[in-house]
């Protein structure tokens, strides 16, 4: 029986997640997470109570993992500023194709209109990137003027502010290549030596559990040491 009702919540998250993800939370009723599950609306208000407590569970689900993506780019081998960009890629690609990510994404957005207190998402996020600013201070690689508590901040902000308006205006496909332009333009104000930093579309492996190295080909961003300079591997790659 714990079995089949733990597959009964799971199948009413997952439909809650896809529906909240497209329609939003007040064009989604108990009713449409029926339809889409296959159980009944007695099951929903058996399982959450409520369509605010199935819309906290999927934000509470879909932020859940956030924490084990940033644990995995703590890999000390490769530049702390590599890390940053390619961690930004990870997220950029859960918030385009992962249902509960692009659902509890759009349900904090929303979060006036739900009778609940959602989680923040970007406490977690904030912190990460501080820790990374600061292993590139303590390698010599962050420029001088950067505080790492500020600027983590101020990234992060800016990042997720980059990716709702891109797919507001563009769509979810658009995002890596956004991304791509605004570390183009923010990443030589972070290095000491502003030298070109490879920056694959996605993490190796898309997911990013292959690891969080530059792949072996790929879109990279470039920056010029100086005038007249030509662009030079980063970090002596």
């Amino acid at each position: 029986m714990q079995e089949r009702a733990r597959a009964t919540r799971r199948s009413l998250l997952e439909a809650a997640a896809h529906l909240f993800a497209q329609q939003g939370y007040a064009g989604t009723s108990v009713n449409d997470i029926s339809a889409r599950s296959g159980r009944t609306s007695g099951s929903v208000y058996f399982h959450y109570a409520s369509k605010e407590g199935i819309a906290l569970a999927v934000v509470r689900d879909g932020f859940a993992t956030w924490p084990g993506l940033a644990t995995r780019y703590g890999d000390l081998s490769v530049p702390p500023l590599e890390r940053l960009v390619l961690l930004s890629h990870e997220i950029a690609h859960a918030l385009s194709e992962d249902p509960l990510t692009r659902a509890g994404a759009r349900l904090w957005a929303e979060r006036d209109a739900i009778g609940v207190r959602l989680p923040d998402p970007f406490a977690l996020w904030t912190t990460a990137a501080t820790r990374l600013l600061c292993q590139a201070r303590s390698r010599g690689q962050l420029a001088a003027h950067v505080r790492p508590a500020p600027t983590a901040r101020s990234l992060v902000r800016s990042f997720f502010g980059v990716c709702a308006l891109t797919e507001a205006l563009e769509g979810p496909h658009a995002l890596s290549g956004r991304l791509s332009d605004w570390w183009h333009l923010t990443l030589p104000s972070l290095q000491r030596d502003p030298r070109p930093v490879r920056v694959p579309a996605r993490a190796p492996g898309g997911t990013g559990t292959a690891g969080c190295g530059p792949p072996a080909s790929g879109p990279a961003l470039t920056a010029r040491t100086g005038p007249g300079q030509a662009d030079r591997p980063a970090y002596g790659t």
